[in-house]
């Protein structure tokens, strides 16, 4: 049997071995519980706090900084949530600013909030996908609470000036004499930017294990200290009181281990997979008239290829790569009869037939060469049988 071809690395990850290594004896013996004082219990604890110093030192931040959560889908939810009821408490306004590219789980949370009488504007984004400081700062007013922008997208791979939105919003909020937290969802970046917080200028920042080759149902929330929280988790007293639920140890142990694998690797690995998907990206262009680039050219994850290809099915496309053993994924989500096209390829200008005619494929660790050669022998003639299906008259 032919080696699987896994492109679809911004979906999920293998775990790390030494990230499994690291979890096998808090599956098995060390099995005690963190809120017990006893012997097992106070082992528990000790390595969910060495993990936790773990994750800090790669922050940069403090260990009390760091929230152990489920995943990136709930430390998105804990951070919006949070602040936003918190600030509306406080009678500090009830205004949100985030772009239109962001990823489902910040949207959703947003139009949650407007349930409650938040109000949200939502930024546009240039046709590369990038998000301009100046339009979000012009949207912030006397009722902003919270402002939330990616630092990545997960679809088409382009890398937002977070650093520049940051200082953008600390500026306006200095003018307007209130306390503006910003946060960012950078559940893509672990693997192709460094993670440095007080760089990044951000208040709270959303990760995701199983994106850098951690555990599934596990995420990590970076919090300022004192930025305005209510906690949307009750019961113990875990996390600072702002998370509770008995700690996954194991979980907890192995997502320290592979973020600072990851980051400890990062240039190295990051220009590796670069070179890769810069070699995957061209060579389809070349090979596939009417293909063309998704996202700014440069300023991109360094995993991402995003490409539509005129008079294509996407959907098609995944199905015949699958047979061929490529898996990957499109730019738009199929349901019954209809095919619901990516909200990010329309954000950015993307007219319908060519959203529903992108793939991405996102590279790995184990991504080689040889892997890169067995996709352009495979795509282009895909393609064309995509296109000939196509001109087929129907009926």
């Amino acid at each position: 049997m032919e080696r699987l071809v896994y492109l679809d690395h911004a979906a999920t990850t293998p775990l790390h071995p030494q990230a499994l290594s690291a979890m096998l004896p808090y599956l098995a013996g060390n099995f005690g519980n963190p809120s017990t004082t006893y012997a097992l219990g106070r082992a528990a604890a000790d390595a969910v706090q060495r993990a936790r110093r773990t994750v800090a030192s790669v922050l940069g931040c403090r260990p009390g900084e760091v929230v152990f959560t489920s995943g990136g889908t709930e430390s998105i939810n804990t951070a919006i949530k949070g602040v936003a009821f918190q600030q509306k408490r406080a009678r500090a306004g009830n205004h949100i600013v985030t772009s239109t590219i962001e990823h489902h789980a910040v949207l959703h949370a947003c139009q949650y909030l407007e349930r409650f009488g938040f109000v949200v504007s939502y930024v546009p984004v240039d046709a590369q996908g990038l998000v301009d400081p100046e339009h979000v700062a012009a949207a912030i007013t006397g009722d902003t609470v919270l402002v939330s922008i990616m630092a990545a997208n997960n679809e088409i791979g382009t890398v937002e000036p977070v650093a520049e939105i940051a200082a953008a919003v600390a500026a306006r909020a200095k003018s307007l004499r209130k306390r503006i937290p910003f946060h960012s969802d950078a559940v893509q970046v672990p693997n192709s930017l460094a993670l440095a917080v007080d760089g990044l200028g951000v208040d709270l920042l959303s990760l995701a294990a199983h994106k850098f080759r951690g555990p599934k149902g596990m995420g990590v929330l970076y919090m300022r200290r004192g930025v305005p929280f209510l906690s949307q988790q009750d019961g113990g007293g875990q996390e600072r009181q702002r998370r509770a639920g008995t700690e996954n140890v194991a979980g907890i142990v192995g997502t320290a281990e592979a973020l600072r694998l990851t980051q400890d690797s990062l240039r190295a690995d990051a220009a590796r997979t670069r070179a890769l998907a810069e070699r995957l990206r061209d060579g389809i262009l070349r090979a596939v008239p009417g293909s063309r680039l998704n996202g700014h050219a440069e300023r991109r994850l360094a995993n991402n290829v995003s490409i539509s290809f005129e008079d294509a099915d996407a959907q098609e496309l995944i199905r015949d790569l699958d047979a061929a053993g490529i898996a990957c994924s499109a730019g738009s989500a199929c349901g019954g009869t209809t095919v619901e096209p990516s909200h990010v390829l329309l954000a950015i200008g993307l007219p319908l037939d060519r959203a529903v005619s992108t793939l991405r494929l996102t590279l790995g660790a184990e991504t080689d060469a040889a892997d890169i050669d067995r996709v352009l022998e495979v795509l282009p003639a895909l393609v064309e049988r995509s296109r000939a299906r196509r001109l087929v008259p129907a009926g």
